[in-house]
């Protein structure tokens, strides 16, 4: 007689790619397979459970034990995690291929490396739990984790930390928005995509160094009309070339950012200024992008980009603050990063299934013609 358990575990794998099983001995993940890990299978459940329920190694060996999974020691669960790595990272790249954000993002990037770089403190459990940054860069559209880093709690977000190579886009949130990280990825031949924090970089204008009146220009915005603007920062005693591109919201996304303004003030005890509302009316997005190849348009496009999977990233660093970070090993972190990112997709494509739930749990499959 099936268990219940076995019967949830085969509705979790209806939603992995075609071929999942194949695709651990392609990467390597059953290499020298011993022991009861014998299967993908087996393999997953026991990755999942220390992964996906923020179990420690110790832990999950126990829980894989004593609910009959396999008998496996923490020491053999953290070679196995390493050993996955590649198969879990193509595991979420498929399963990204076919949610619900992905646009053509390696069109909309002409071809070049897209890039999303966000960070998020982990706190370990216990009274005695470190707390932690883990800052990371997720490779779109493969949803790869070609970065992290390892910080004490006080390691800020900048784009200086990244390594960048010739010809990357890297898309970032306002945290990103400072003059000297986004000197940093033009120095290596980088180019940013990121929203603009009007108090941490004073703009110029193009032609002098007079300072760029942004509120006179925003005003002469009209709806679903994108604009932009030659501008310039200064970073290492150095003025950069950049462009502003903007777009006024709707009356309802302006509203929304507006309470948001009000309701971070009052839990922080400011007063907000009359110019910090007239900004939230508008999306500013600051590029060093060329303008023959990436009109306003385009840039605003890669930004949404990055905002379309922000809901992926929000459920992505809620499970990064879940857990024992693995910290021996650059393999063992990163596979655990990749864990977390399936999971959040494995989430989001339940959720997606739900809506077609039936009474009898699972869905039928279409007859095949014989013809």
């Amino acid at each position: 007689m099936t268990s219940v358990a076995d019967e949830e575990w085969c509705v979790l794998t209806s939603l992995l790619p075609d071929g999942w099983q194949e695709l651990a001995r392609e990467t390597g993940a059953m290499r020298r397979a011993s022991g009861e890990i014998r299967s993908a299978d087996t393999l997953l459940q026991v990755l999942l459970l220390h992964v996906a329920t923020g179990l420690s190694l110790k832990q999950a060996a126990t829980r894989a034990k004593v609910q009959g999974v396999a008998a496996i020691t923490d020491v053999a669960l953290l070679k196995r995690l390493r050993t996955s790595e590649a198969w879990l990272r193509e595991l979420s790249k498929q399963m990204f291929e076919r949610s619900r954000f992905l646009d053509d993002l390696s069109g909309l990037a002409g071809g070049r490396r897209l890039r999303a770089v966000d960070a998020t403190t982990v706190q370990e459990p216990g009274a005695t739990g470190t707390d932690w940054r883990v800052h990371y860069c997720i490779g779109l559209p493969g949803l790869d984790c070609d970065y992290y880093e390892l910080t004490s709690v006080s390691g800020g977000e900048t784009y200086k930390r990244l390594p960048v190579s010739p010809g990357d886009i890297v898309l970032g949130d306002r945290g990103y928005c400072h003059r000297e990280g986004m000197a940093h990825v033009l120095e290596h031949r980088g180019d940013v995509v990121v929203r603009l924090n009007t108090g941490a970089v004073p703009l110029m204008q193009a032609t002098d160094e007079a300072c760029f009146d942004l509120l006179e220009r925003l005003r002469t915005l009209s709806a679903c009309s994108p604009a932009e603007w030659a501008v310039r920062f200064e970073a290492g005693k150095k003025l950069w070339p950049a462009r502003l591109c903007a777009i006024r919201k709707s009356a309802e996304a302006a509203q929304i950012a507006k309470e948001k303004v009000l309701r971070d003030a009052r839990r922080k005890g400011r007063k907000v200024k009359p110019e910090t509302l007239e900004y939230a009316e508008y999306t500013l997005v600051i590029t060093t992008l060329d303008r023959e190849q990436f009109d306003s348009a385009k840039v605003l496009e890669l930004y949404r980009a990055r905002w379309q999977v922000e809901l992926c990233f929000k459920r992505f660093k809620s499970l990064l603050q879940l857990g024992h970070l693995p910290k021996r090993s650059d393999a063992s972190a990163r596979a655990w990063i990749q864990g977390k990112l399936l999971t959040v997709l494995l989430v989001e494509r339940l959720a997606d299934e739900a809506r077609f739930f039936s009474p009898w749990g699972y869905r039928l499959a279409m007859p095949q013609s014989l013809a």
